[in-house]
């Protein structure tokens, strides 16, 4: 018997299929469009992703007499409005990306807001979170208040639109409402003051359920698939890393870089340190499990953004460098492209090169760009190492993680030992996991699991790359 898992991503959706022997195959993978309508404006379309979804749904069909369960992991913060009766979108999609409530969120800081949303939901006041995207919905689209008066207005992020589509089930589970700063972190229900702050009508949003159990029914060519699980995919990455002790932590170097550490049955809440308490996942009939999160922006998008511009043609040009570490040579840059996440939580950042020469090369400013990410991801796991102590070794995935420079310089800077599990396909492989009900373990004595060691300490490194932080925080302030 087996688990299909949707992956459903910033960049693509992908459907894994997990065998009873734990072995893992991507079936189908689909990308998606990616729409900039505005400076600050990230979007996608909702009816592309749905298609996308039944696509990868479609391709597996071929194995429909052993697929027992189906779990969907979703992008966390993107979120959308759409009508209750006939299922369509009122808006495309509003990426986590996003920034167009930059001005809300300052004008709610101004107010003293923002003792409220840490209180409750443990989140700072940021447009990253969807709270006040839904409000801007409601606020500026006359038909989505028109709606609300006729009781057909559906407000959330992206997978109670899925599940609701799908499987006639208007829920989300509590890890992507734990990510919205409407839920109350403490009773993992929606917050009426939390509602009232973002003016997002409480009656638009779907119920709260836990991670794992019977969510929902999906019916496509004649077969029937039960949805066991729903999960943000960071949190399914989280599971797919076999993390399951507190201090246990990962993190996923995909479009921004994510890293998440397990604190226990109890959130730790440290507004002070610019980490984010969350809900690792609820299983069915089990209390929740905490986490804490911290994030980068930009990562993958920015190595991608660095390729357009013409700073290498091939990923072999950096993947090793002759130079010493651009570091050293007093050049760095701030992956800030969408502003600083974790610890600083400043949107007004900018991307920043400083240090730059005559004598500077495409290459040594991709070996930068590199190392910057490196750095952010740095003080991150700073923040979380203040708070709870972490394991020794951390896991990792994502598209960086083919890269061997940027892993030894990880496992340089971060002072501990950095594993790659063999499948790049964690975020599906720990959603599959979810909704199987099966524990994911990774040994670092399998020969394909590639492990990276400190060579040289660098941690001196992370004080003159916060001086350049300084230089990009509140830049377009």
């Amino acid at each position: 018997m087996a688990v299909l898992a949707i992956d459903q991503g910033t960049t693509s959706t992908r459907a894994l299929r997990l065998d009873d022997k734990g072995s893992g195959t991507i079936v189908k993978a689909v990308t998606h469009r990616q729409f900039y309508p505005k400076p600050g404006w990230v979007e996608h379309d909702p009816e592309e992703l749905l298609n996308n979804i039944r696509t990868c749904i479609d391709a597996c069909m071929n194995w429909k007499t052993d697929i027992t369960a189906l779990g969907i992991d979703n992008q966390g913060e993107s979120c959308m409005a759409w009508d209750a009766r006939t299922k369509t979108p009122l808006t495309r999609v509003i990426v986590w990306q996003d920034h167009r409530t930059r001005d809300i969120i300052e004008t709610l800081k101004a107010k003293g807001k923002e003792s409220l949303t840490l209180e409750r939901a443990g989140l700072p006041l940021n447009s990253y979170f969807s709270a006040a995207k839904l409000g801007w919905i409601f606020s500026t689209l006359p038909r989505a208040r028109k709606l609300h008066t006729q009781g057909r207005l559906r407000l959330g992020t992206t997978d109670a639109f899925f599940l609701d589509c799908l499987a006639d089930a208007f829920v989300t589970d509590i890890t992507t409402a734990s990510r919205t700063s409407l839920m109350n972190l403490n009773t993992g229900q929606w917050d009426e003051d939390l509602c009232a702050l973002f003016k997002v009508p409480m009656d638009t949003l779907p119920r709260i359920i836990p991670t794992s159990g019977p969510l929902g029914e999906i019916m496509l060519k004649g077969c029937t698939l039960t949805v066991r699980a729903s999960v943000v995919d960071q949190q399914a990455a989280l599971y797919g890393h076999g993390c399951k002790n507190t201090g246990d932590a990962k993190i996923t170097f995909g479009t921004g870089a994510f890293a998440l550490a397990l604190t226990g049955k109890a959130p730790v809440q440290a507004p002070e340190k610019g980490l984010l308490p969350t809900v690792a996942w609820q299983l069915e009939n089990q209390n929740p499990v905490y986490a804490l999160d911290g994030g980068v922006f930009s990562a993958g998008s920015a190595v991608s953004w660095g390729k357009s511009l013409g700073l290498f043609t091939s990923y072999d040009q950096i993947s090793d460098f002759r130079a010493e570490a651009a570091i050293e040579r007093n050049i760095a840059f701030v992956p800030a492209l969408s502003g600083l996440g974790c610890p600083h939580w400043d949107r007004t950042a900018g991307g920043l090169w400083i240090g730059l020469s005559l004598d500077t090369t495409p290459l040594d400013m991709m070996q930068s760009l590199l190392e910057g990410i490196v750095f952010r991801t740095a003080e991150v796991v700073a923040a979380m190492e203040s708070l709870i102590p972490l394991s020794h070794r951390i896991s990792i995935d994502g598209g960086l993680t083919g890269n061997p420079y940027f892993c030894q310089f990880l496992a340089d800077v971060l002072h501990r030992e950095i594993i790659v599990p063999p499948s790049p396909e964690l975020t599906a492989l720990g959603t599959a996991g979810l909704a199987g009900g099966i524990p994911v373990t990774h040994r670092s004595h399998d020969p394909d699991t590639r492990q990276f060691h400190p060579t040289t300490d660098r941690r001196s490194h992370l004080n003159r790359f916060k001086e350049a932080v300084k230089r990009a925080s509140q830049w377009q302030s």
